[in-house]
């Protein structure tokens, strides 16, 4: 039988959510499976290595387990998206993520988190968020699940070092010594430090002889120098965003633009960022283009401003023939960015500065100087590099036995759900194959 196949059978069987729920005996210090990091992609592997028959151990240096899911989606997880491929996960090879969406893909989670308790609702742009309308309620039904599969979570773990000898991995921890058949590495990237998300894991994959594709934040804000900045914060547009380094436009995303006083915010330029964050590592030149009328052809626009001017403008001053069009902070900034006095006679406006104030609309420049860091980023850009990863099982080409899940490999998915997405698949097929591998040895 294909194993994708008998994954796949795995979630097809009776879940017994009669199953009486009580706190799990000690097990010894000897496991089939240890999983480092006890986030999405830790637990996710947990449930599949134990329903494949293996003994598992979850090590958690936190105080509790799945924290980071609880602010996903504005504490609505939005936790998978209808929408799939590999136009949506990036990485040094995005098509890493196919062999693993082909043994364990969005109907599977789907059916999976329906099967723990989850309603499915999709909303907006294919976005995936429980009914309960709360991200707790993943969390809670995955710990649920763990305690039904007699998985067994140690918290508040300090983690000395991880070696391998002949056939078992060996964890020094401060709570002493645990052993295992398999090992699986899922302990995320530097995102949110107090939800445990803090780059610890990194030391223990380097020892491997891993090589670790560099982090930065990715899903995050920019910031910016220019001086008007601080005069526009607070508004909210519907606007296209280019993102330039060393001139060369790398990539654009629209949607809703949040103008704050250090930068620009919002979705579109979270889709963005990890461009942005590898070019400042490299101390290259980037900057931002914003379009304030991106359903509008330039053509159109100009036409529309020559009426708001000319035609209409009668009386008017060059701000009070904006009104009605931007916020009132941002007239201000684009007709000075365009040199225009506020205060000039609407018709008096020549066509050489209404062509200049077309161009400020569609492509006002922000150069950008940082991002609002690791604490404030969704997720990370980087990680464990694809090319030492067996794409079919999750498998170290290096150390036979070791696996990875989650955001620690290199891919970083959207904003929509794409990085839970990669979490559950990843832990599933890792989990998957550390269970069948630890009977092996």
């Amino acid at each position: 039988m294909l194993f994708g196949v008998v994954i796949k059978s795995w979630i097809a069987e009776n879940h017994k959510s009669n199953r009486k729920i009580g706190k799990v005996k000690p097990m010894g210090r000897k496991f089939d499976v240890i999983i480092v990091g006890a986030g999405a992609a830790g637990m996710m592997a947990g449930i599949s290595a134990a329903r494949h028959g293996a003994s598992v151990l979850i090590l958690e240096h936190m105080e509790s387990a799945g924290k980071k899911i609880l602010a996903t989606g504005n504490g609505k997880c939005n936790f998978t998206n209808e929408k799939q491929g590999t136009l949506y996960y990036r990485g040094k090879n995005p098509a890493f993520v196919l062999p693993v969406f082909q043994q364990f893909d969005l109907e599977d989670t789907l059916e999976l988190f329906q099967k723990l308790g989850i309603e499915p609702r999709s909303k907006r742009d294919g976005y995936y968020y429980p009914a309960s309308g709360q991200a707790s309620a993943i969390r809670e039904v995955l710990l649920m699940e763990c305690r039904y599969q007699k998985i067994r979570i140690a918290y508040n773990v300090g983690i000395r070092s991880i070696h391998k000898v002949e056939n078992e991995f060996i964890f020094d921890t401060k709570q002493g010594e645990f052993q295992s058949s398999t090992c699986i590495i899922a302990t995320g990237g530097k995102t949110a430090k107090k939800t445990g998300s803090d780059g610890s894991g990194i030391p223990y994959i380097e020892g491997f002889g891993h090589k670790i594709i560099d982090i930065v934040p990715a899903l995050v804000a920019l910031q910016g120098k220019q001086s008007f900045l601080p005069e526009i914060a607070g508004i909210r547009a519907e606007n296209r965003v280019e993102i330039y380094i060393e001139n060369e436009k790398i990539a654009e995303e629209t949607g809703e633009l949040q103008l704050t006083e250090y930068g620009v915010s919002g979705i579109p330029v979270f889709q963005i960022s990890r461009y942005a964050s590898y070019a400042l590592q490299e101390e290259k030149e980037v900057y931002v283009l914003l379009d304030f009328l991106p359903w509008q052809t330039e053509a159109e626009t100009e036409k529309m401003l020559e009426e708001r001017f000319v035609t209409y403008g009668n009386k008017k001053s060059a701000y009070e023939a904006m009104i009605g069009l931007f916020p009132d902070k941002l007239i201000k900034v684009l007709l000075t960015q365009s040199g225009i006095v506020l205060d000039l006679s609407a018709k008096n406006c020549s066509k050489e500065k209404i062509k200049e104030l077309v161009k400020t609309v569609r492509h006002l420049r922000v150069d950008i100087t940082g991002t609002k860091g690791f604490e404030s980023a969704q997720v990370t850009a980087g990680g464990v590099d694809t090319e030492e990863i067996n794409a079919t099982t999750m498998e170290s080409k290096l150390v036979s036995g070791l696996y990875f899940a989650g955001e620690v490999v290199d891919i970083d998915g959207m904003c929509g759900g794409y990085n839970l997405q990669w979490a559950w698949s990843s832990g599933w097929i890792a989990g998957a194959y550390a269970g069948e591998g630890s009977k092996q040895i």
